[in-house]
């Protein structure tokens, strides 16, 4: 696929994406994983193996063609961003425990990336696609894409503090901004094959959003975490970061078949996390509601004077 929508702006949008997370992580956001070694071992767990694990095995089952079953294996593999962290602070999840996840994940990618999409590519075999190898040309690209602009944004953020925190908005208003033009032009570039792409992927890409927003909860809940660490996970493991997921596919593999589920998930799993923190959150809701009325009369019964 060499149409400009995808080999200029795409990379430009994941470059503002990844130096926009770096700008917002500090070392403190590495070291602070030994004050959560569970649930961050958890996390990673099902985000890392868990995961991909039941995609690959749903694809396979579902019979995907090739290309497709390789760009949701590569989403899958995508580490979550700072749309998780903003989910998660909107239901009141430990953010602390996102940024952690989140930057964590945002180096291990560089190698748990080219990993799956090896495997992926060896078993569904696309025509025309060689493996990355974890030697070769392609996955320097994958680490280039994937660290250099975090370190960046990590180097600006502690030698220039004050223009970090200038810049933080800016690079995100840009990075929509330019994600907005670069789907469209892409679609408008692929018009006639889109309709065929999302048939193939277009209720799986939910459904798998939907799971791994449930994985992300119940896992957690059923290790023991408590529920705003559970929520983070959720949020972490079920919102992927789409953008590096479609420009490796069209940057690296240079096929538009591949990034389209992640496109898709872009879609619904905003959506679908908002439906998921409503949920996780109403036993919590409706706990509060319950005990207002008895802190009330607790404090008219403290407060009436005594005959």
């Amino acid at each position: 696929m060499g149409s400009w929508p995808v080999t200029v702006l795409l990379p430009v949008v994941l470059a503002l994406i990844m130096f926009g997370l770096g700008l917002s992580l500090r070392v403190a956001d590495f070291t602070r994983v030994a004050r959560y070694p569970r649930a961050v071992l958890v996390a990673l767990g099902c985000q890392l193996v868990l995961l991909p694990g039941i995609a690959f095995w749903l694809v396979a089952a579902l019979g995907l063609a090739p290309a497709a079953a390789v760009g949701v294996l590569l989403l899958m593999a995508a580490p979550g961003g700072a749309t998780a962290n903003l989910l998660s602070h909107l239901f009141r999840g430990d953010v602390a425990l996102n940024v952690t996840l989140t930057a964590i994940n945002s180096l291990l990618a560089a190698l748990t990336l080219p990993l799956v999409t090896n495997l992926a590519l060896t078993y569904f075999a696309p025509a025309g696609h060689e493996r990355l190898g974890l030697q070769s040309g392609k996955l320097l690209q994958v680490f280039a894409l994937v660290l250099v602009p975090v370190l960046a944004g990590m180097l600006t953020a502690a030698v220039w503090p004050a223009l970090s925190g200038r810049l933080d908005r800016p690079v995100r208003v840009l990075a929509v901004g330019f994600l907005t033009v670069a789907t469209v032009a892409a679609l408008i570039v692929e018009r006639r094959n889109i309709g065929g792409y999302l048939a193939e992927v277009g209720v799986l890409m939910p459904a798998l959003c939907a799971l791994a927003l449930g994985i992300g909860y119940l896992v957690p809940r059923a290790a023991g975490l408590a529920p705003p660490q559970a929520l983070a996970c959720a949020m972490e493991i079920g919102i992927h970061n789409s953008a590096l997921a479609m420009t490796i596919a069209v940057r690296v593999f240079g096929d538009i078949a591949m990034a389209v589920p992640a496109g898709v998930y872009s879609v619904v799993s905003v959506p679908l996390a908002l439906l998921a923190g409503w949920l996780c959150t109403a036993g919590r809701r409706r706990a509060a509601r319950g005990a207002e009325p008895r802190f009330r009369a607790q404090l008219i019964a403290r407060n009436r004077p005594a005959r």
